[in-house]
């Protein structure tokens, strides 16, 4: 379960940082203080239960579809959230296409490597804690 929640705040926070880094890269996104929480949540949402349906692929279809499937999410979840918020303004398809792409790069580099390094992190201390229960006083096995 802890891992469950650390992977959704991990993709919440990963999302955010790809709006964020998008409005400050791309000319034409506007993304106003108090809506930008709501395009958050908004995009968050979209983007979890858009997730589910490419789950429900046959295996070989969905193994297929990843690579674009990422970025027809993205964009999906991106429109949603101009539609039903007032804080995210994406002007022109240049900026769709831009916007899509800088949310999709962060989004998949924050999901990718953020996780990996905590796990990995905790699996280390983890076989620490459980080398020093084997040894003795002094670190000597008993």
């Amino acid at each position: 379960m802890r891992h469950v929640l650390l992977r959704a705040a991990v993709f919440l926070g990963s999302w955010a940082i790809g709006l964020r880094v998008a409005a400050w890269l791309v000319p034409g996104v506007s993304v106003s203080a108090p809506g930008f929480t709501v395009a958050v949540v908004v995009f968050s949402a979209a983007q979890a239960m858009l997730s589910l349906v490419l789950l429900k692929l046959p295996r070989a279809y969905a193994s297929l579809s990843l690579g674009g499937a990422g970025l027809v999410l993205t964009l999906a979840a991106l429109s949603l959230a101009a539609v039903l918020t007032e804080g995210l303004h994406i002007g022109g398809m240049t900026s769709w296409v831009a916007v899509t792409v800088v949310v999709w790069l962060v989004t998949t580099v924050g999901a990718i490597s953020v996780p990996d390094a905590l796990f990995r992190g905790e699996a280390a201390a983890t076989e620490e804690s459980e080398g020093k229960e084997r040894s003795g006083p002094r670190g000597q096995r008993g």
